[in-house]
């Protein structure tokens, strides 16, 4: 599956800042919050600008963001769990707390593209606005499935679905193969 680059880099931006920092468990090991320096970086880590470039925001800025990902998880719990009305509801709270205002921007090619943006040129509130709208844009259409929380035991990381079938179901190839490796061993001690 395709997405627009922009829909698709504010997509990667919401499971990005689901996973950098929301505590839980990833492939079996306990993830905490991250505070401080390490929070603005895990912020700066799950954003990429449109030239692919990480962003350098000052650290009041990454801080207010940072407060988006518990929402953000409930938006990717809800979808993965088959409840849209919820994750539908939890997507409008956050459009009308970010006022995602749409615009065409050319691309590097010449060409319009539809971006989002927010009430003003603010890092924080610009980010915020877009991964909203980019949610909004992927529950209203037939990419609502496309959100999900890894079937791995022990793991509750988010991902974007961008495989051709929709079929995946793991935050990462290495918890795909735990589960796998699993599967084998018990299959094997049956036999």
């Amino acid at each position: 599956m395709d997405f627009d680059s922009h829909l698709g880099r504010l997509l990667d931006a919401a499971a990005g800042l689901v996973n950098a920092l929301t505590p839980g468990q990833d492939g079996g090991h306990p993830v905490a919050a991250p505070a401080g320096a390490e929070r603005h970086e895990a912020v700066t880590g799950a954003l990429l600008d449109a030239d692919g470039r990480r962003p350098r925001p000052e650290r009041a800025a990454t801080g207010r963001l940072a407060e988006l990902a518990p929402r953000l998880r409930e938006v990717f719990e809800a979808t993965d769990a088959g409840d849209l009305d919820a994750a539908a509801a939890r997507v409008n709270a956050l459009v009308d707390a970010t006022s995602p205002r749409p615009q065409l921007d050319r691309d590097a090619s010449g060409a319009y593209r539809l971006h989002f943006h927010g009430p003003d040129d603010s890092f924080d509130r610009g980010w915020a606005a877009g991964i909203a709208a980019g949610l909004a844009v992927a529950l209203g259409s037939d990419l609502a499935g496309r959100l999900g929380v890894c079937a791995a035991p022990a793991c509750d990381r988010v991902y974007v679905d961008t495989s051709r079938n929709g079929g995946r179901r793991f935050c990462s190839a290495r918890c795909q193969s735990r589960v796998k490796a699993a599967a084998h061993r018990a299959r094997h001690r049956g036999d």
